[in-house]
């Protein structure tokens, strides 16, 4: 058997009907536009393409487009022909419109060229032959290529069997119609592919590597986009929103920092959070290991930004807020979160080793402690007086023996907690804390934390008992966690968000979070009606699905953390050797193959940036490996006396000559049933075609005269011209086919092979002047200034000999 191939066509071609897996292959095909991007519903439905007002790829200014160039073309016909035709034209020019244009127009593979028009069926193509055979030339006018194309369809129309070669799509799933019919590929068109066992399958784009264990990425929610990443050491960088890094650290904690390379070392610089009202206050806050006489211990401390770099801190403005004692190296928690309410929220783990030894109870559940726990303080208005204040709402402010500061208890090591930002349209779910709270040895959970809860630990860990005493205790009252998932899963949460971006609709409202043993990405959906979280994992797209620029379909194992950019849109940070010495990290952003937003609807401007410094540009690292679009090789000969040189490889641009419409058909020529006949035009019309992209001693010119009829039937020889790529090459760019407004190519293997050698006769008059040049050793100028410049060298040297 063969391989499977990334198109969908050629997957279907070359398919052994009695391979068990074709289900698995045609099901790599994936919706695409011509533009290479997901399909998305347009803001507002379409008025010409009504077909595709639900889901395709066209807003309604494309559409607007498309009728404009449909009534062009039906203006050449009468009120029969307007009517027999003109559901063919309409259907083939809507047919960009469709979400499966890429497949119809052979655009999924970048290394071939895109056809002129989309792939029909063959029944169709055979009706459509019948019917109105001649109006193949209207739709290939505006392709780009009327001097291949222009006279070559004369004979495609004359000929069913090449008509439909040239416009037939092999794939019967997925030429036109059958793709709109087809069940199995529209039922859940738009979703989120699943794979057989149920996996979402997601894409990602990376947006920043060569990173040492990078811990957070917040951003400053100030409009200029950018944002913040940390790395375990004690670095933190300014990343914009172009991708490009200012050479500087936003922070260098390096000195101060406790870490060490050791794989797994817990301690470091482990989060940072800005001021919510950072652009006035311009404060930031960050949580990291230090170590005082021997003594491990969490330090949170004050920030104030540069008076003179808004991308950098005042290294000497250090105000610290708190320090804890460590009584291990392990546990240490690591997050700061600023709540809606405006109140800093810290949260610690339970001081490390195995079980929570601490006291009768453990560190955790002791209140008297700020071990294991989830803080609330205040700390604004804090210039004058104490670091911070309590909220006069804390749960346990008026408890004796329980700190003041605790909002939550009973955790062990929360590793990455976020705040919901409700959805974008009713506010829903606007507040909520989550968080990832790493078990012990069989259970990892996710908790939604709420104010004076009791999350269970040491008594339980997930939903079992793990110290059994303290878990028939009938005062525990632990709030269960939304999720826990057993050791087989993963063995080291990390939490992390729920998507409220704008740019993949489909993953709106669904917490996205994974875990760094496995690897593995995990989603939960809330069921607003029972309360209850639905698990889904999350797997990487594979073959076409993730086929689209800049998209890449595997990731480093070692998931650390997840971020939010300011306009809500996901993203991890992972590595490949979890050291914090290792530049093996990278920021990957989460991305919907599936469906996308309208065009328009999330164009975001960045705020300008003041920068001092330098700016590091980004180069991806990881990419899939596809096939790009070069330009077609195109060879120009110079003469000279004495050599003949090939000139560097440019892309030609080929300018469209007038091509002749013809508006007229013989009556002896009309299909006799119900033929359509264009408007009559009773004048003879000379077209001129000119040649380009020849080289400059050689001038063609070539004249053809037509009268009204039919076919364009080839004048006397006086110049043969082969129809062939390497005289009139249709239009490429180096880095392959434009983006946008689709840009019709020729697709060779599309046209019967007699067309591709079919020879053009036409009546020129070519005048060639070559002008002979002796051959020269040095461009023309320059041995002159060579000459100068020597003999200037010379004196000089020779005053220096005097001189000495």
């Amino acid at each position: 058997k063969s391989k499977p191939t990334l198109n969908c066509e050629a997957a279907s071609l070359h398919h052994d009907p009695t391979d068990q897996h074709f289900g698995a292959w045609w099901g790599n095909c994936h919706p695409q536009c011509l533009d290479y991007k997901p399909p998305f519903e347009p803001r507002q439905p379409l008025v010409f393409c009504k077909e595709y007002s639900k889901f395709g790829c066209c807003d309604l200014e494309k559409d607007e487009k498309l009728a404009f160039r449909f009534s062009t073309i039906m203006g050449n016909f009468d009120h029969l022909g307007y009517n027999i035709c003109g559901k063919y034209i309409r259907s083939i020019l809507c047919q960009e419109c469709s979400p499966y244009a890429a497949h119809l127009y052979d655009a999924e593979d970048a290394n071939t060229p895109m056809r002129m028009l989309p792939g029909l069926c063959g029944d169709y193509c055979s009706s459509y032959w019948h019917q109105c055979r001649y109006t193949l030339s209207l739709l290939l006018e505006d392709t780009g290529s009327p001097l291949q194309f222009a006279n070559l369809t004369a004979t495609l129309e004359e000929d069913r069997r090449r008509f439909c070669d040239f416009l037939e799509l092999k794939d019967k799933q997925y030429c036109y119609p059958n793709v709109l019919t087809n069940a199995e590929l529209n039922a859940n068109l738009g979703s989120v592919r699943e794979d057989p066992k149920g996996c979402l399958e997601l894409c990602l784009q990376e947006v920043a590597n060569g990173l040492r264990n990078p811990v957070a990425m917040i951003h400053a929610d100030d409009g200029t986009q950018r944002f913040f990443v940390a790395e375990q050491l004690g670095y933190v960088w300014v990343y914009l929103a172009n991708g490009s890094r200012i050479d500087r650290p936003f922070l260098n904690l390096t000195q101060a920092v406790l870490t060490t390379p050791w794989v797994g070392d817990e301690r470091g610089f482990l989060c940072m959070a800005l001021h919510p009202r950072f652009t006035t206050v311009r404060k930031a806050y960050v949580y990291y290991s230090v170590s005082i006489k021997k003594e491990e211990r969490i330090r949170i401390s004050e920030f104030m930004l540069s008076a003179h770099d808004d991308n950098q801190l005042d290294h000497s403005s250090e105000r610290t807020i708190l320090e804890v004692v460590e009584p291990a190296s392990n546990h240490n928690g690591g997050q700061l979160l600023f709540g809606h309410d405006g109140y800093l929220y810290i949260f610690i783990g339970d001081g490390g080793r195995a079980g929570d030894p601490f006291g009768k109870f453990g560190n955790s559940q002791n209140k008297s402690t700020l071990l294991g726990k989830v803080l609330r303080i205040d700390i604004d208005n804090n210039d004058d007086g104490a670091p911070y204040s309590i909220p006069s709402d804390n749960p346990f402010l008026g408890e004796n023996e329980a700190r003041p500061e605790v909002y939550a208890y009973g955790v062990r090591n929360m590793w990455r907690c976020s705040i919901d930002r409700g959805d974008p349209l009713t506010g829903s779910g606007r507040g909520r804390m989550f968080c990832g709270d790493v078990g012990q040895n069989k259970y990892e959970e996710v908790d939604l934390i709420v104010k004076g809860g009791n999350y269970g630990w040491r008594a339980k860990e997930g939903f079992s008992c793990y110290d059994r005493k303290l878990c028939q205790n009938s005062s525990l009252d632990d709030i269960l966690p939304i999720f826990a998932y057993p050791h087989k899963l993963g063995k080291s949460v990390t939490g992390g968000y729920i998507y409220r971006g704008c740019q993949m609709p489909n993953l709106n409202g669904l917490y996205i979070f994974g875990d760094f043993m496995s690897g593995r990405l995990m989603s939960l959906k809330e069921n607003v009606i029972t309360g209850e979280w639905q698990y889904n994992e999350i797997c990487m797209g594979r073959d076409q699905t993730c086929r689209f620029p800049k998209l890449i379909n595997s990731y480093y194992k070692y998931i650390i953390s997840f971020a939010e950019d300011e306009a809500g849109e996901l993203y991890f940070l992972a590595t490949g050797a979890p050291s914090a010495t290792a530049r093996a990290g990278i920021i990957y952003k989460i991305v919907d193959p599936s469906r996308r937003a309208p065009p328009g609807k999330c164009s975001i401007k960045p705020s300008p940036v003041k920068i001092k410094g330098k700016l590091i540009p980004f180069y991806p690292k990881t990419v899939n490996k596809k096939p790009t679009t070069t330009p077609v090789p195109t060879t120009t000969t110079r003469k000279t006396t004495t050599t003949t040189k090939k000139t560097p490889r440019k892309p030609i641009i080929i300018i469209k000559p007038p091509m002749p419409t013809r508006r007229t058909m013989r009556k002896s020529q009309l299909p006799k049933p119900t033929a359509p006949t264009r408007k009559t035009i009773q004048t003879t019309r000379k077209t001129t075609m000119r040649t380009t992209a020849l080289p400059t001693t050689i001038k063609a010119t070539t004249t053809i005269k037509t009268t009204s009829a039919t076919t364009i039937k080839p004048t006397t020889l006086t110049t043969t011209i082969k129809m062939a790529m390497t005289t009139t090459p249709a239009t490429t760019t180096p880095t392959g086919r434009p983006t946008g407004t689709p840009v019709y190519q020729p697709r060779f293997t599309d046209y019967p092979t007699s067309m591709s050698t079919a020879k053009l006769t036409v009546r020129a008059k070519t005048k060639t002047k070559t002008t002979s040049k002796p051959a020269q050793t040095l461009p023309q100028g320059k041995a002159t200034t060579i000459k100068a410049g020597c003999f200037f060298f010379c004196a000089l040297f020779l005053h220096y000999v005097v001189t000495c």
